[in-house]
């Protein structure tokens, strides 16, 4: 959302290039939602709210589908996930377009997207055709992409989004991966295998924010 770096994982994409990140079309998104913001705005609506109220959300979500992993629940995984898009959005034009930019929005936001995914991810733990321990390293992973994005900062870079697998293409992954799931997906052989390919895109993404980090910084010390 807001302080030192924009919401926008724009590097993070399967096909690595900017302009054909899922994140390209961002602003015609935003666009639609920009009445919906103002409206907010303008009934005392902030955007750590918005923030808070994905997050809340998002936990809830993840631990009813822990509890009660039925297939046919799943399904309200990519409807969520779409959803949460459009809080996202909304928060942070709230933050950019209404003056709320803010310290502990910025914290607001690194952490809540993190607990978020955790939570969202969990529930393919408790089903039969995966794998507790490789959804559990995918979890850890995921959530050290983004430490290694935030890192960036504290070494004198950006906020590095670099892919090939970074928020926006988790999410898209893992919505799909719970459509076909409450779709009545039949138990396959390959589907052992979705988690721990799922995991070495967030080592090979982890890796490469290291290195685009310190390559950033240490080009801003030569300059």
């Amino acid at each position: 959302m807001r302080w030192t770096y924009t919401r926008m994982d724009t590097s993070s994409s399967f096909q690595f290039g900017h302009a054909m990140s899922i994140y390209a079309l961002k602003p015609k998104f935003q666009a639609l939602l920009r009445p919906l913001t103002r409206a907010l705005f303008a009934a005392g609506v902030t955007a750590n709210q918005v923030t808070l109220s994905a997050c809340v959300i998002s936990v809830a979500l993840g631990l009813w589908l822990s509890a009660v992993p039925d297939p046919v629940l799943f399904l309200l995984i990519p409807l969520w996930m779409f959803l949460r898009m459009a809080f996202n959005a909304i928060d942070g034009m709230l933050a950019r377009e209404f003056g709320q930019k803010s310290p502990l929005g910025a914290y607001l936001n690194e952490l809540t997207d993190v607990i978020s995914d955790a939570c969202l991810y969990l529930p393919f733990a408790f089903l039969a055709c995966f794998e507790l321990l490789w959804v559990s390293v995918f979890i850890a992973l995921s959530i050290i992409v983004e430490m290694s994005g935030v890192i960036g900062l504290m070494v004198g870079a950006s906020r590095r989004y670099d892919g090939p697998f970074g928020k926006s293409d988790r999410a898209f992954v893992i919505g799909a991966l719970a459509l076909a799931v409450g779709l009545g997906m039949p138990a396959q052989s390959w589907q052992q295998w979705v988690f721990p390919v799922l995991s070495l895109l967030c080592g090979w993404t982890i890796v490469r924010r290291v290195r685009s980090g310190l390559a950033e910084a240490r080009d801003k010390a030569a300059a």
